[in-house]
């Protein structure tokens, strides 16, 4: 009898646990610029559908513990309503990864993308199918769900999330007669159709191979070895030089460096003389733009 109320606990401990979503997401609907008109009732349940949608949805054959689910953020700025059940917005994105024997997560991806127009009524369903284009706000949502998991895996083995940056681009293409912003090839190259297709580009490896050496043999080897792993943060950004000749200023570079930025200031402050002169050098070579930020490295 024991035994069966044993082998019954387990099997349904497996089952539960065999579908595990991949996501934590935390999601935020930003209403403050249209507040004077705002219905509450239907923003708090597009949050919770949102929630659910990423959060319940299973995006891959793998099972997560939960301990091991990918932390992120989906907030959504309400700009304007363009009807009573249609929304211009921007979406805001970020995810982090937790850090070997370490408290401490790295954001690997932060973007904003301001090309997000969306239709939802109270009580309605979201619903996705990654093999046809049924409507924007949940197109977006499953790209951005799949670009999570393809960095998260990318910085844990190398090119990791080749899958699903082939299923953000299936995505894309779907999207492709869809009629809405943010999908097309010609109408900026700061969107989510560059995103993945520069990706996917063999030009664009050394960044996918920096961004798993940077993390997986760098930050994750900190905590026992910080001179080691700092080292080999030094060592996986001369990856990016090939990237940067090919491609100088692109989109993905700059994504890139949004997420670590503030993370290199933090890491080579305490570095030698020595790095800091190498690490100075790349950087204002690779993101000149953010020079200042990087001279406190220096001190100055």
């Amino acid at each position: 009898m024991y035994i069966k109320i044993i082998y019954s606990l387990f099997f349904s401990f497996i089952l539960i646990n065999s579908h595990a979503q991949e996501l934590n997401c935390q999601v935020i609907i930003n209403t403050s610029q249209i507040q004077g008109s705002a219905n509450k009732q239907i923003f708090d349940q597009l949050q919770k559908s949102i929630f659910d949608f990423v959060n319940n949805r299973k995006w891959s054959n793998d099972i997560f513990g939960s301990q091991e689910k990918i932390n992120c953020t989906f907030q959504i700025i309400i700009n304007k309503s363009l009807g009573s059940d249609e929304y211009s917005a921007s979406i805001q994105v970020e995810s982090a990864r937790p850090i070997y024997k370490s408290a401490y997560s790295s954001t690997i991806f932060n973007f904003q993308d301001d090309d997000f127009q969306f239709k939802f009524q109270q009580f309605s369903q979201l619903e996705f199918n990654e093999n046809t284009f049924q409507n924007n706000l949940t197109s977006v949502l499953a790209y951005y769900a799949y670009v999570v998991l393809a960095n998260d895996y990318d910085s844990f083995s190398p090119l990791g999330g080749t899958q699903y940056w082939q299923k953000a681009q299936q995505i894309v293409n779907n999207a492709q007669s869809a009629n809405e912003s943010g999908w097309v090839s010609s109408q900026s190259q700061r969107n989510r159709y560059w995103l993945v297709e520069n990706t996917l580009q063999p030009v664009f490896k050394g960044l996918r191979d920096c961004m798993y050496e940077y993390n997986k043999n760098g930050l994750d080897m900190m905590f026992e070895k910080t001179d080691e792993g700092r080292a080999a943060i030094l060592k996986s950004l001369d990856l990016l030089m090939p990237v940067y000749k090919s491609r100088p200023a692109s989109f993905n570079m700059q994504l890139f460096f949004n997420a670590k930025a503030d993370e290199l200031v933090n890491i080579f402050k305490g570095a030698s003389p020595e790095e800091k002169t190498k690490i100075m050098e790349l950087l204002s070579t690779l993101d000149p733009s953010r020079t200042n930020k990087y001279s406190k490295i220096q001190g100055t």
